[in-house]
This record gives structure tokens, sequence and C-alpha cells, in this order.
């Protein structure tokens, strides 16, 4: 495995193709693949009419990466984080950018400019072989410690009308892919060996890329 930094693109290499589950825009759902990919995005990229599935497929011919699972972000994508956990002998590694500008909550929706990009991106990698069962239960895991680490960043959401919503606990943009070995075991829960290395490396990544998120807002505010 790898992560390879060449702004505004960011490689995390699988090491091999393996399965991959997402709903990524170039290729979402049930997929084979080696790498997933961060394409770094300005305004000027992606304007209100554009259609942002075709230009990244065009950016991905560009790159001669079509076959890759590919995110969108606006966040620095040198402010990534990489995180592993073993469990039990089985790996799990986090590869994630996290940018809050469009922070929602779930169940409500907050009225946002067009160009508030900011979203969270998390692409996990785990040894352990898995069946497409489990892949959907790994990635429910992905979901609940993103939202966890968000929750305990504790970024405050205010309505168009000034009115406190509560805490954020996501974007209206994320966007996950979850990579394992085609396997067997149809389970992935907390607990789980595998459901817990995932829980914990997906936890830490997000959680430090929140934080890392509200100092840069501070400081370039």
């Amino acid at each position: 495995m790898t992560v390879a930094l060449n702004r505004p693109w960011l490689s995390f290499d699988l090491g091999q193709d393996m399965q991959v589950l997402s709903w990524a825009l170039n290729r979402p759902g049930f997929v084979t693949a080696r790498r997933i990919l961060w394409r770094e995005v300005r305004n000027a990229d992606l304007t209100e009419t554009l259609n942002a599935r075709d230009w990244l497929l065009g950016e991905l011919a560009g790159l001669d990466a079509q076959e890759a699972v590919a995110f969108l972000t606006s966040r620095d994508v040198r402010r990534f984080q990489q995180t592993e956990a073993v469990v039990d002998g089985i790996c799990a590694t986090c590869v994630a950018t996290v940018g809050l500008s469009n922070a929602e909550r779930v169940g409500m929706r907050v009225l946002r400019p067009h160009d508030a990009w900011g979203t969270i991106n998390i692409a996990v990698r785990l040894s352990h072989g898995l069946s497409q069962a489990g892949l959907i239960e790994a990635l429910t895991i992905i979901a609940e410690a993103r939202t966890a680490a968000i929750l305990d960043a504790a970024l405050p959401l205010e309505s168009i009308g000034g009115t406190a919503t509560g805490f954020a606990t996501g974007t209206g943009t994320d966007c996950i892919a979850v990579a394992a070995p085609v396997g067997v075991d149809d389970y992935a829960g907390l607990h789980t060996a595998a459901g817990e290395a995932i829980g914990a490396t997906v936890y830490r990544a997000t959680l430090q890329g929140a934080q890392d998120w509200l100092v840069d807002r501070q400081h370039f505010s």
C-alpha cells in the first residue's frame, strides 16, 4: 500500500486489485479497483451548471486512471489523514480528507451557496476478506465512526434565521469507499475484529481531520 500526493491528486494504492464498495461519482457500487483517488477542486473548476461527473471522468482520462474509484474534494489534499489499526491480526488502513464547509446534521438540511464544496471523503483498506454482505456492513461501521468523530469535534450549526440546530454529524456531500479482498465472511460489525479495526482507524483519522479543519478555519478567517 502506498499513499502518493501530487496536488491536485491524492492516490491510495491498495497494493492489489480489490473489491471496492462506494457511491463515488465515477464508479459507484461494487467494483474491482487497485487505486482510490482524490481530485482537489476549486470554485473555478466546478461551476453551478457544470456536470461534475463528466468533468471528473475527463480528468481521470487525462491521468489514464479510469479504473480508479475517485472522490472530489475542495479540501487541500495536503491535509489528508492516514491512520491504521490492527486487531487480532486484521489490519484496517484509513486515508481521509475532512472539510466541513457544507456541514449538516442528519435529518435536517442547511441552505448553503452552491460553492460550499467542503466534504468528508474516507477510504478504508481491510486486510481481511469479506463477502459483498460483509463489505456492506463494513461501510456502515465507517459511517458510524465518521459520525461519532464529527460529533466529538463539536461543530455547532445554525439555521438561516440564526437559531441553533445542534452539532454537525457530517456534510451534505460525504463519500466513503471500502476495499477488501474477496472472501466469505458476511459480517464486519462492532463485535468483530474487522469492525473494531475499521472503527478505530476511521474515528482517529476523521477526528484529527475535523480538528485540523477547525484550526485552519480560525487561522484564515
